[in-house]
């Protein structure tokens, strides 16, 4: 994996690139940002660039050092996993073991750990002081969603490299390049703030399925359809049930759309193939009417998360929103 093959995150390929080609790198680096923005795919390329003996700033994917990547060999590449829930204390000790040992190139060895929030306290107090005192020339990456949760003493000892949602439009590109459906990837490249994510949501079937079910309740809300009978019958007793809060993501994405029509904007509508019985139903109410819909979505969205009865907040939703 090299740098081009990676979409967005131009800052931080810039930066990386930038100290690669003058040998101004950190010791530590904290990748953070959302799931699926690309940390760990950039953590690849930039540790394939760092060991790569032909080019200076990116992977050439052909050299000895690249092809030992690529098989997941390299011995001067350590790659730290929660072990269950954590990344434990233990884990720490093996590191620094295996850090103890000459690089086989006599340069910089590299440890990447994924989830690094997910340290115990022993464990983040452990790699505190290996951070300070590395045994031999060593580059670490740590990749998180959640960079403040770390230590603030490591915080301050390493890099941040922030990484921000791709935009959808250029995901979109990718994506239908690669024949995926297009009535998903719309949705997908929405709902997910990196290629990969958006690729995994489009290939699970209860994604579609909540998509439909979805498009069917607002068309019940609309009309004279007894919504009840849909919720009990197309989520409560289906695996959307699971998955209620991307159906209240979905909603608000349907709301926005209704948006777009009213304004004009045909070609911002996510749900494309509903293009026309949007068209048709955009007008029923005015903006402040759908932007009081999408102030709903929020709030059951809320109520979700504080772990309300499920089928109760999505029921109460309709019935306002009706």
């Amino acid at each position: 994996m090299n740098f081009k093959s990676i979409p967005g995150q131009e800052r931080t390929k810039r930066m990386l690139q930038n100290g690669l080609r003058t040998d101004k790198l950190s010791h530590a680096y904290i990748f953070a940002g959302p799931l699926g923005s690309g940390k760990k795919e950039m953590a690849k390329a930039f540790v394939g660039a760092l060991f790569c003996s032909r080019n200076a700033d990116d992977a050439c994917g052909e050299c000895l050092e690249c092809r030992k990547l690529a098989h997941g060999n390299h011995p001067d590449l350590y790659w730290v996993e929660p072990d269950g829930a954590s990344i434990k204390i233990d884990q720490i000790r093996e590191l620094q073991q295996q850090f103890s040992y000459r690089s086989s190139t006599s340069g910089t060895k590299v440890y990447v750990l994924n989830d690094a929030d997910r340290m115990t306290v022993q464990a983040a107090n452990s790699l505190l002081k290996f951070l300070e005192e590395p045994i031999s020339p060593a580059i670490a990456i740590l990749i998180t969603e959640n960079g403040q949760a770390l230590l603030p003493t490591i915080q301050s000892r390493a890099q941040w490299m922030p990484f921000f949602p791709v935009p959808p439009v250029q995901m979109k590109q990718t994506l239908l390049a690669e024949g995926l459906s297009p009535e998903l990837v719309h949705v997908a490249a929405h709902l997910a703030a990196g290629l990969e994510a958006a690729r995994a949501l489009i290939q699970i079937n209860w994604f579609a399925e909540t998509r439909n079910v979805m498009i069917q309740l607002m068309k019940d809300l609309a009309g004279k359809q007894p919504f009840v009978v849909s919720v009990q019958q197309k989520v409560v007793k289906s695996e959307v049930a699971e998955h209620l809060d991307t159906l209240f993501d979905m909603i608000m994405l349907w709301y926005k759309d209704m948006i777009h029509v009213l304004f004009g904007r045909k070609q911002s509508i996510v749900y494309i193939d509903q293009a026309d019985w949007l068209a048709k139903h955009a007008f029923t109410r005015d903006a402040d009417g759908w932007i009081g819909c999408m102030e709903r979505t929020v709030e059951a969205r809320k109520r979700l998360r504080s772990n309300a009865n499920a089928q109760l907040v999505l029921e109460q939703f309709l019935i306002g929103v009706k």
